[in-house]
């Protein structure tokens, strides 16, 4: 097996409030801007999103002789349609066009621009001699309800990850896996809105990826502490964490290492078809990566030692009485939970 890392002795620990610290800041960043752009009058929505959350056209249209993608947005821009997206799909000659609604207004006025959107790129596509083969129309409600839908399929998967990991682990450990993925998904999306980059549902795709990414990098060092809780029962929960990472350093290197350079070439090459889907994972990969060790195992470690003392019960050592203390008595041995759950293990009062 590859190794990178060898006899790691790093006390990843010692640093958690500084990475706590840095995290918030940018969680707060990302926050900041989505209230700020929601309630400036005239100011962009909080995030910006596509067609496909909004109301807006899907068209596909095919050509005799395909135009290049730059001459279809120039010809769309001169009939007044504003960001437009030119995709191209598995046909030379096809091209898929996504028309957002055009201008503002109340509801009642909002299916009207969704039509002036549309009939203002037929206009557009008769320059070249050609018509849409296929329109849908993604009305206001449409988006409305694949946003809401989203937004719920994110939730249920966060809910099935607290659920799968406190069927394996303590509950201690679920909670701070899952507060590591809000974490993640937080973040990504508050750069998104810094940087007005669009969300639709290839980066609803993404998202939920980082989530599998984000546990299965956080199980794997989860588990490895839990072995060494078995191995070594009398040594701290600190340095067995600490421990742990450092004996999964290699994997978490080279695996995340692989999917970094791969999304990389997805961003650098992918082009605008897979731009949100490529970059939502660039930064997922990188912050789901720092937070296994900078979120999820300090959490899951201040968990613990909130809930030890709770759980502790003094045991009499072997051939002698128990000692309650005082200058003369020695170590008191006591039992706690083990994450895995029905075991127990000895440890240091």
């Amino acid at each position: 097996m590859i190794r990178l890392l060898h006899n790691v002795k790093i006390d990843w620990l010692a640093q958690r409030r500084y990475w706590l610290f840095f995290s918030a800041i940018l969680m707060l960043a990302g926050l900041g801007s989505a209230v700020t752009r929601q309630l400036v009058p005239g100011g962009t929505d909080a995030f910006n999103l596509g067609v496909d959350f909004k109301a807006g056209t899907v068209m596909t249209v095919a050509f005799d002789q395909r135009p290049s993608d730059d001459a279809i947005r120039d010809a769309l821009a001169q009939k007044g349609v504003q960001g437009a997206i030119v995709q191209s799909t598995d046909k030379p000659n096809e091209v898929l066009i996504k028309v957002p609604q055009q201008g503002s207004g109340e509801q009642a006025q909002e299916q009207a621009q969704v039509d002036a959107g549309q009939a203002k790129t037929n206009e557009a596509l008769a320059a070249f001699g050609t018509k849409p083969s296929k329109t849908d129309a993604v009305s206001p409600a449409a988006g409305r309800a694949l946003r809401n839908q989203a937004i719920a399929v994110t939730l249920l998967a966060l809910v099935g990850v607290l659920l799968y990991i406190g069927s394996r682990f303590e509950w201690t450990y679920g909670a701070a896996a899952v507060i590591t993925v809000f974490h993640d998904v937080l973040v990504t999306l508050g750069i998104f809105s810094i940087m007005q980059w669009e969300i639709d549902l290839t980066v609803i795709a993404a998202l939920l990826t980082l989530v599998g990414f984000s546990v299965n990098d956080t199980i794997v060092t989860f588990d490895r502490i839990r072995e060494n809780l078995r191995l070594h029962r009398r040594t701290s929960l600190y340095d067995l964490t600490n421990e742990a990472i450092n004996q999964t350093l290699s994997r978490t290197v080279i695996t995340a290492g692989l999917v970094f350079f791969s999304v990389l070439a997805m961003v650098v090459f992918g082009g605008d078809v897979l731009r949100g889907f490529s970059l939502a994972l660039f930064i997922g990969i990188i912050v789901g990566t720092y937070s296994t060790i900078a979120i999820a195992t300090p959490l899951m470690v201040w968990f613990q030692q909130r809930l030890e003392p709770a759980k502790r019960t003094t045991v009499a050592p072997a051939g002698g009485a128990v000692s309650s203390g005082g200058a003369g008595s020695g170590r008191v041995a006591t039992t706690r939970k083990s994450p895995a759950r029905g075991s127990q293990r000895t440890a240091r009062s």
